[in-house]
């Protein structure tokens, strides 16, 4: 059967639905539920790589001149 064929076969079943009545039916909360349940794996997977991150921030250049002239007792600056 071809598509143009079948689209004759469903267009006058189309104009007897209330069109106040149309909901998105089985298949709109199927595909609503799968596309819920990808987000919450990806999410559950996301908290996973984000646990097993080791992240060390490195001291600025500048902040540890300053430390180690402050520990020293040099507050005079040239």
């Amino acid at each position: 059967m071809y598509a143009t064929q079948a689209l004759t076969h469903v267009v006058p079943l189309a104009a007897e639905l209330d069109k106040n009545k149309v909901t998105p039916g089985v298949l709109g909360f199927l595909v609503f539920a799968a596309l819920a349940v990808g987000v919450w794996q990806l999410m559950k997977s996301m908290n996973r790589h984000m646990g097993r991150v080791n992240f060390e921030e490195a001291p600025e250049p500048g902040s540890a001149v300053a430390a180690e002239k402050g520990a020293s007792g040099g507050s005079a600056e040239k």
